[in-house]
């Protein structure tokens, strides 16, 4: 292949192990905005509602050493969005279990996050929380992360994995009308440290407890000759 009209990309598999590719210029980016898989997601200082009903400046730094959950959401006080929040907060246990946090935010300000978690579920709040919400009110953080609606000031449902060393690990935007999954992200999460800690790469669908594969050519048929 001719180098000289393509560009050189290296892909991260797990903690040891990488893969070059060849490319046409400009072809492959896997970014939203400055968020980049395989390397450090942006930094912000913002203000946030706390699990304790507290204002809170936090950073991203301040999660280094525990994987992240990062998701953003259109506006407080709609209609999805609460389902999502709500889910994410209430397994918000299970993500800390296996050494990860989540981390909620939209363009609204900080007292409306808290107007929002005062608010009664049966009355569309969100009531006690157990994740922060931060409050991007100069909508620099998703435009940083790419997912700014600029024509009508709102963020995407963008979803951002964020590993132990900082490292964007995974990136997912839907549009509006559609919610996440938080047993998906859990899975994800727990798929990319298996990767990490085990140096094997996960399959689809994969769950802890099942099959992975040795990223090696001869190994990688203990995998397969499993198959039907």
């Amino acid at each position: 292949m001719n180098s000289s009209r393509t560009e050189l990309h290296t892909f991260k598999i797990n903690s040891r192990k990488q893969v070059k590719c060849f490319f046409p210029p400009g072809k492959v980016k896997m970014a939203a905005g400055k968020a980049r898989i395989g390397h450090l997601a942006p930094g912000f200082t913002a203000k946030a509602v706390m699990p304790d009903g507290q204002f809170k400046d936090i950073s991203m730094s301040d999660y280094r050493g525990k994987y992240v959950v990062f998701f953003f959401y259109p506006l407080d006080f709609t209609f999805v969005c609460p389902t999502e929040i709500i889910a994410f907060s209430d397994a918000a246990e299970d993500f800390r279990k296996i050494g990860c946090e989540v981390i909620g935010a939209s363009v609204d300000s900080h007292f409306c996050h808290l107007a929002w978690t005062n608010t009664p579920r049966k009355q569309g709040g969100l009531g006690a929380m157990k994740i922060p919400l931060v409050a991007d009110t100069l909508r620099s953080i998703s435009t940083d992360y790419g997912v700014l609606k600029e024509d009508e000031g709102i963020a995407y449902r963008g979803l951002f994995i964020i590993d132990d060393k900082g490292v964007l690990r995974q990136i997912t935007i839907n549009d509006l009308p559609v919610g996440r999954s938080v047993d998906e992200t859990l899975r994800l999460v727990q798929a990319f440290q298996f990767t990490d800690k085990h140096g094997e790469v996960c399959p689809a669908g994969w769950k802890p407890g099942s099959d992975t594969i040795k990223p090696d050519v001869q190994k990688s048929k203990d995998f397969f000759s499993k198959q039907q």
